[in-house]
């Protein structure tokens, strides 16, 4: 044998020697380690998860404590519900002055179309003169609650984009959502509910999907849950037949013993949020039917949103949330898919407004009479506005980001107030002008954040709803 072969002997001898003693003496799982743990059992074998959505303190005292969040998607015509323009009822059918075109793009129409005058009256109501349509009857006589922003504007002007970025921060794809930072920065006060829930009532499901509720790069216990409005909320929440609450009890420890071990190993959130989920679906069999049973309701309460028990309606979405931030639930937000008149604006608009002006008002008087208005956050809008210009004959308006319009109510906004103006035509914001991302820093300071500071680290670099942008709207505070 010569010295290599012998030297190559001695080095395996001491490896595995090595690796022996590193097994037993430093992995700190020697035989005494290994019989400790045979012993323990399962007390050791599946780590608690911490509970990721536990109330949480936010940067300084909130004036919010919940949102609910009335997206109205397909974009409202600011024109006929909020933004009264005699001037543009006087250039009706007329086209629009050239320097009020310049550098615009539009949507779909010809951006040099007529000008269209108002469908509807607008007048004035409350002690505090809000000025709305004629078709907003409900919410008139709740108006000395409202604070209506007149000068929003946004980036973008086709309804996807518009849409998550309304709801994101972003126009692409894979952010957080406004409901899912909230439920990261504050948790839930409701351990038996989802703490962001979503509802879907419109005529069809929204141009930006789910990712307009979802948690983008935050794990996912904090995206929105969408509920359906009857039945169970939430598919295959009740027990097939043959499984009784004991059976489903023991195999859900058993999952979560083995989601647990894996969590130990790994120290991977979406395996927390997996076992949270789990159990949540666990206790929502007890809640849920409970919560989703509006029958209980009064007859008085009914009648006043315009909810029939068994309906996928706006109404029963509407007392629904009410229902909802009771119980603690953080941010409940209702997508309304139903507000885009490219043609028939007259007709839809009445019909849009009646299956949504009286629910909305309810839920608005039913917050304020039963003391929860005042730390809760109401928010009514769409993506973007609609054009001054003519679209589809005579009675319809295309996309429009440069100006429209929003409602809130309650929560630390000031009521009773309107904000912010346009010009003669509600064609540019002019006053005040409020921006999507200046929305989003307003919303945080409500709820207590400020939005510089509500960061998530992701590929990198710290990432934030408002981005690089944002400033508070300190006029629509109370």
């Amino acid at each position: 044998m010569n010295r290599i072969n012998v030297l190559q002997e001695a080095t395996e001898a001491h490896r595995q020697f090595i690796a022996r003693r590193w097994f037993f003496r430093q992995c700190g799982v020697g035989l005494g380690a290994i019989a400790l743990r045979s012993l323990l059992g399962s007390a050791m074998a599946a780590p608690v998860a911490a509970n990721p959505l536990a109330p949480k303190r936010p940067h300084h005292a909130p004036r919010a404590k919940r949102v609910i969040y009335l997206f109205q998607a397909g974009a409202p015509s600011h024109l006929e519900l909020f933004d009264h323009k005699p001037e543009l009822a006087k250039w009706n059918g007329k086209l629009p002055p050239a320097e009020l075109l310049e550098g615009y793009r539009a949507a779909f129409i010809n951006p040099n179309a007529t000008l269209l005058g108002p469908k509807f009256k607008f007048a004035r109501h409350g002690r505090s003169g809000v000025e709305l349509s004629e078709i907003l009857p409900h919410l008139a006589g709740v108006a000395d609650d409202l604070c209506i922003v007149k000068s929003m504007h946004t980036d973008a002007f086709n309804h996807a984009p518009a849409q998550i970025f309304m709801n994101t921060g972003s126009q692409q794809f894979g952010r957080p959502s406004l409901g899912a930072w909230t439920t990261y920065g504050l948790g839930s006060e409701s351990s038996d509910l989802p703490a962001y829930v979503v509802f879907s009532t419109g005529s069809k499901g929204t141009s930006g999907g789910a990712s307009n509720w979802g948690a983008g790069f935050l794990p996912t216990v904090y995206g929105g849950t969408l509920f359906r409005t009857g039945g169970d909320p939430v598919l295959y929440l009740s027990n097939p037949k043959g499984i009784d609450p004991g059976m489903q009890r023991d195999a859900l420890d058993t999952i979560n013993r083995l989601n647990g071990q894996r969590l130990g190993v790994m120290g991977d959130p979406e395996i927390a949020a997996r076992i949270n989920s789990f159990e949540m679906a666990y206790r929502m069999q007890t809640s849920a039917p409970e919560l989703m049973d509006i029958s209980r309701e009064s007859k008085a309460t009914l009648e006043m949103y315009g909810a029939e028990p068994g309906r996928p309606t706006y109404a029963n979405a509407c007392l629904l949330a009410r229902r909802l931030v009771e119980r603690g639930v953080r941010f409940v937000q209702i997508f309304h898919e139903a507000w885009d008149q490219h043609g028939n604006l007259a007709a839809d608009l009445r019909k849009n407004c009646g299956n949504t002006d009286r629910p909305t008002a309810a839920l608005i008087r039913d917050l304020k009479q039963r003391g929860l208005l005042e730390d809760t956050l109401v928010v009514w809008g769409g993506e973007f506005g609609r054009t001054p210009m003519v679209q589809g004959g005579d009675d319809g308006r295309d996309h429009h980001p440069n100006c429209f319009s929003m409602m809130f109510a309650g929560g630390g906004t000031k009521p009773g107030f309107s904000l912010g103006e346009s010009d003669d035509f509600g064609f540019n914001a002019t006053r005040d002008k409020v921006h999507v991302h200046d929305l989003h820093a307003t919303i945080q300071h409500l709820l207590g954040f400020d939005h510089t500071k509500l960061t998530h680290r992701f590929q990198g670099r710290d990432f934030r709803l408002t981005d690089v942008h944002g400033e508070v709207v300190n006029k629509m505070l109370a």
